[in-house]
């Protein structure tokens, strides 16, 4: 059972911009970390404009709860906007990473 009380196997990619004071506070080490803890493949990264980008494919709930937590949970950051494409899974796999 995921964080929002079912069971939901669907595997979903989502592509992630998240913006505000998100480079420099540990952001991409946390959602690693979080993405790990969940089961979520992926990847993130800086931008040079000062946003992250992420790709986060997996259970369609836990790729949610990812989202969520790296919106509202993230110990250092303050996300002020955040943009979800859902696209289709392309089969990512292995540990989620940071990508240099």
């Amino acid at each position: 059972m995921n964080l929002y009380g079912y069971e939901n196997t669907m595997k979903v990619r989502a592509h992630v911009l998240f913006y505000g004071r998100v480079q420099g506070v540990f952001f991409r080490a946390n959602c690693q970390r979080k993405a790990v803890e969940l089961g979520v493949a992926g990847w993130v990264r800086n931008l040079p404009d000062g946003s992250v980008e992420a790709v986060m494919e997996g259970e369609e709930g836990r790729v949610k709860e990812l989202i969520q937590w790296c919106r509202h949970n993230q110990p250092y950051a303050r996300v002020t906007d955040v943009r979800v494409e859902w696209e289709q899974p392309r089969g990512e796999s292995g540990p989620f990473r940071v990508v240099r």
